[in-house]
């Protein structure tokens, strides 16, 4: 008998990170803002955010080893009431003289707290999910972020305008404390593991147990770690980076433009999400390294479109069309990809994995938008040098990776 995917335990998930994820895009929309106005610098929020990456990209391993030693439903609860508890003190001692401070100091706090909610989460699906329902239920919860993603900003807009800040956090606030009481219900089988010595020495072996097994054990999920963050590199890269540059700097279009082709975006990784829970059964992981390729494929044409004299619209459509099919295609390779780890990944050693999987990509982020900033600026009037060996490398290296998914399949 096939297992019904939405369970009571993965229903009330997806209601709470539907809360959570809607809470923290209206907060962090009308944060960026409010230093905005303050400031009149975007660059200033741009660094407190990454600097605020920092201890999710170094505590996700502690919290991985969190997430596989206590109960995971518990700890779900724990991080999202701190959350909500976090963001009222920052609401009620916000000031116009200290803004900055407690912004960043909110941040940071949420970073951390981050840290260790990213792989619980992860790590509960595979617990509530068996066989195909997990790549369906990874679909649901990438759907239901990207839902939020487009219809979080516009209302936290709106909010933020007609009543400002602290509306908005007490808004926010409600959401978090919402999904705490949707985890307050799911029921999750817990077995306390036993450990000799401190807690050092806990964390220490736990470590080095999750290292050997990805990199000796099974080192086909450190291989699907590093094509994860691979492919994290050039994405966020080529549209973080590219797409505002290429609109407002090359194309000289005005931010109408850029949010339209950012909603397009959204609605493209949507139904990418969507496409994987309907590939499911069908899409083997043997073929995963053509959809990697496909996002190469996708990246070359926004690149071509310069080589040839056509006009300013008709070079946004397909930069836009290109953007959007390599969205859908990375979401549905995400979506496989983790899968893959989950389903290969021992129930004590999820937590750690799912870690090491949102470290890696967390990492690979940042260092892409740097690389890519430097070089849109260094080929500003030749973008097509940036953007068509991009894809041919994107390309090769998934064709190459064809046998690494076989090899996986079998």
């Amino acid at each position: 008998m096939e297992q019904k995917l939405f369970t009571k335990n993965f229903t009330l998930l997806v209601l709470g990170q539907a809360s959570s994820l809607f809470g923290n895009y209206i907060l962090r929309l009308a944060l960026s803002m409010y230093v905005l106005e303050v400031t009149g610098s975007a660059a200033v929020f741009a660094g407190i955010l990454s600097l605020a990456t920092i201890p999710t990209i170094f505590l996700s391993p502690i919290g991985g080893i969190l997430a596989d030693r206590a109960d995971r439903r518990n700890i779900m609860v724990v991080l999202d009431a701190l959350t909500g508890m976090s963001v009222l003190c920052a609401a009620v001692f916000l000031s116009g003289d200290n803004a900055v401070v407690v912004i960043s100091m909110l941040l940071v706090v949420l970073s951390v707290l981050g840290a260790f909610e990213t792989p619980t989460v992860q790590a509960c699906i595979p617990q509530m999910l068996a066989g195909d329902n997990v790549i369906k239920g990874n679909a649901v919860v990438n759907q239901v972020a990207s839902i939020s993603y487009l219809i979080a900003p516009l209302l936290g807009g709106i909010l933020y305008s007609a009543v400002g800040l602290k509306p908005v956090m007490y808004a926010s606030d409600v959401c978090f404390f919402v999904t705490a009481l949707f985890e307050c219900f799911i029921k999750l089988g817990y077995q306390a593991r036993e450990f000799q010595g401190n807690v050092l020495s806990m964390v220490k072996n736990d470590f080095s147990g999750s290292i050997r097994f990805i990199m000796k054990e099974r080192p086909d999920i450190m291989k699907m770690l590093l094509l994860a963050a691979f492919s994290r590199f050039f994405v966020m890269g080529v549209t973080l980076v590219g797409l505002p540059f290429l609109v407002r700097a090359v194309l000289g279009l005005d931010a109408r433009f850029y949010g339209g082709a950012e909603s397009a975006m959204a609605v493209a990784t949507i139904l990418g999400s969507i496409a994987a829970g309907l590939l499911t059964g069908k899409l083997k992981s043997g073929r995963l390294s053509y959809v990697l390729a496909v996002i190469g494929v996708c990246i070359i044409p926004s690149g071509v479109i310069f080589l040839f004299p056509f006009g300013m619209m008709t070079r946004y459509a397909v930069i836009v069309a290109a953007f959007c099919g390599m969205q859908a295609a990375i979401s549905i390779f995400s979506i496989f990809a983790v899968s893959m780890i989950q389903q290969n990944t021992p129930d004590e050693l999820i937590g750690k994995i799912m870690a090491y999987t949102s470290a890696v990509t967390l990492w690979a982020q940042p260092v892409g938008q740097m690389i890519y900033g430097f070089l849109f600026d260094r080929f500003q009037g030749i973008v097509y040098l940036v953007l068509i060996p991009s894809g041919i490398v994107v390309c090769v290296i998934g064709l190459l990776a064809t046998g690494f998914f076989r090899k996986m399949e079998e």
